[in-house]
């Protein structure tokens, strides 16, 4: 019985157990000093897993003893974003929370099962989540919402947000409208992905930077 319930707790609990490799942790520190991060790296390096990790760190408030990166004292508003709505359910999501089709199992990703609160199902997208209420430490509430590049630089408008996470590489349009989201909280915008378009102007940014704010 007491064996049951330790692995229940940690499979519950994965964000817990997050132990980053050397440069993925030097990516988490960057976020103390820089704005806008990127992870660009190989396939099968844990890109995703350091992304899910930093985001569910965030949003909850529970900042690892060797977190040495950006730190947030209060609830945060933030948007996880894929290429296509399906993609961003099937792996930014499915990190998150866990099995999009199984939700008995939301609550095995890298958010803590007993910090889910109210999550609202998207609209057209079988198992998607929009978003998700997420209890911070210190008792309030962070909000995460889930966005596709598909769905055009017109539905990333409005909102302020505190973090922004990227897995895979977005249109310069996206990422520029993205950034804008954070420009009055003083927030940060990250991404997570395998340069498969070569020298593009996102990775242009990170590569050869005009200033001191961005970091790859």
């Amino acid at each position: 019985m007491i064996r049951a319930d330790l692995t229940e707790r940690r499979r519950t609990n994965r964000l817990k157990a997050y132990r980053p490799y050397p440069k993925q942790e030097e990516f988490h520190a960057a976020g103390a000093e820089y704005r806008e991060r990127l992870l660009m790296a190989s396939n099968r390096f844990g890109k995703t897993e350091c992304g899910a990790a930093e985001m569910a760190v965030h949003l909850t408030g529970q900042y690892p003893d060797w977190w040495l990166g950006k730190r947030f004292g209060a609830p945060v508003r933030a948007w996880a974003a894929g290429v296509t709505n399906d993609t961003t359910r099937d792996v930014v999501q499915a990190k998150l929370l866990g099995p999009p089709s199984r939700r008995e199992e939301w609550g095995t990703g890298y958010i803590p099962g007993a910090t889910i609160g109210d999550v609202a199902t998207a609209r057209g997208v079988a198992d998607a989540c929009d978003t998700v209420s997420i209890r911070h430490r210190t008792g309030g509430f962070s909000t995460l919402g889930f966005k596709s590049y598909e769905r055009g630089r017109e539905k990333w408008q409005g909102a302020g947000l505190e973090v922004l996470w990227l897995d895979e590489e977005p249109p310069m349009d996206i990422y520029i409208e993205g950034l804008t989201r954070t420009n009055e909280t003083g927030g940060i915008v990250y991404m997570t992905f395998t340069p498969l378009l070569g020298m593009s102007d996102v990775v242009h940014r990170f590569l050869e930077p005009d200033d001191a704010s961005a970091a790859a």
